[in-house]
């Protein structure tokens, strides 16, 4: 099988079928299609998030996470409002549980002030219970406009708009070489080839491998570092202790927040999750193992930088994992009242962490170009939030650097 297209978008996650959208709607003539791997659409970290639409609490002022989550969320509310799907405004609190964390807090409500964040609020103790009656703190900082979602239900919408404006869904097609010519970049997959005249990629997971496949030197600088999560969920009798969002002061030098509860969409409350390494990409479950994607990430020099770094934070992780009381007891420092019968297993996810080689942890999205590529080489959360936002700046990546719609 061989066709040809104006644009091919490799990745069906979220910010790939949103990607595909933008170019769409600002160029309906284009002739576009999006491949993947899997059988169906947003089978990893677009399947497997927590559901939780952020407003920019967290992120560096000026970075593309601030400035894209806080017009992002805007942009899927409105989206999401168009075509039927539910938005529940949960509310966050972000709890300091004493003094020591104080600093790090305000130094939280300045960053989120200065992205623009809607309606925060420092809150005391009285103010803490009257929203969680069973959280524990001295101060918090209240995000009411916080919100929960079900991203795989936004991304199916996402599809059927595609589809709606004439793009092919290419499902069950793994990439196994990109090749770019003067004028083109053809795609190999099992099933045959695929032309176009300009590429983008949202590989997630897969996106240093995919960008290698234009660029052989792409993944000796920069690669994904797979860090599972597991959460555990509430018995549903035991839901009333959690009304929305508890998360914990974080790190600022860690890209993850660290266990919380979380309300979802469909009434369940995820505890967790925690952040270890994964021994596969795709690797979910706790055995799961490739030993060619363990010897990668083992043989990277960057992988051994942050693991000296914060070999601390990473055994300690680690021991939560695999001793169930360590993870019951991080939740109840937030939630005291949270037994270990009151909690079941629950879900897991993979996040794609992209690491320098020299060891730093890339948190800004990042978006390269090679030749008639562009690639999205780091999405992390928020990205599904920023889906409609990320899709608009490779929208216009692609129309200045690539001539897409000339």
């Amino acid at each position: 099988m061989s066709s040809r297209y104006d644009v091919l978008v490799v990745g069906a996650g979220i910010v790939g079928l949103a990607s595909a959208l933008r170019l769409l709607q600002r160029h309906p003539t284009l002739r576009l299609a999006i491949i993947d791997k899997e059988p169906a659409i947003g089978r990893h970290q677009t399947g497997h998030n927590s559901g939780v639409l952020h407003r920019g609490v967290y992120y560096a002022p000026g970075s593309l996470k601030a400035r894209l989550c806080v017009q992002g969320a805007e942009e899927l509310t409105a989206y999401c409002a168009e075509r039927g799907i539910a938005v529940t405004e949960a509310g966050k609190v972000i709890v300091a549980l004493d003094q020591s964390e104080l600093p790090a807090l305000d130094e939280l409500h300045r960053r989120a002030s200065a992205n623009g964040v809607p309606d925060l609020e420092l809150i005391g103790p009285e103010r803490l219970r009257e929203l969680e009656p069973h959280a524990a703190g001295v101060r918090a900082l209240y995000s009411p406009r916080t919100s929960v979602i079900d991203f795989s239900a936004v991304a199916r919408a996402y599809a059927e708009d595609v589809q709606s404006r004439g793009a092919e869904l290419l499902l069950g097609e793994e990439v196994r070489a990109i090749h770019e010519a003067a004028d083109n970049v053809t795609v190999e997959t099992r099933s045959g080839t695929h032309t176009a005249a300009h590429l983008v990629t949202c590989a997630g997971l897969q996106s240093d491998r995919v960008a290698a496949m234009t660029d052989p030197t792409a993944d000796r600088d920069l690669r994904i570092v797979p860090f599972r999560g597991d959460y555990l969920v509430l018995r549903p009798e035991r839901r009333d202790l959690v009304r929305g969002l508890i998360y914990p002061v974080p790190d600022p030098r860690f890209p993850f927040l660290g266990v919380h509860f979380t309300i979802r969409h469909d009434g369940e409350v995820w505890a967790g999750p925690n952040a270890v390494l994964a021994f596969a990409r795709e690797g979910y479950g706790r055995f799961d193992l490739s030993p060619r994607e363990l010897a990668g990430t083992l043989g990277y020099p960057g992988f051994w930088r942050v693991a000296g770094r914060f070999w601390r934070t990473g055994a300690g992780e680690m021991w939560r994992d695999y001793v169930r009381r360590a993870f019951v007891r991080a939740l109840r420092r937030y939630v005291p009242e949270v037994r270990n019968d009151d909690l079941l297993p629950g879900p897991s996810g993979v996040r794609a962490q992209a690491v320098a080689r020299d060891g730093s942890l890339v948190d800004d999205f990042l978006v390269t170009r090679n030749g008639r590529s562009l690639h999205v080489r780091n999405a992390p959360s928020p990205a599904a939030t920023s889906s409609l936002a990320i899709g608009t700046l490779i929208a216009e990546r692609a129309e200045a650097e690539l001539g897409v719609g000339a």
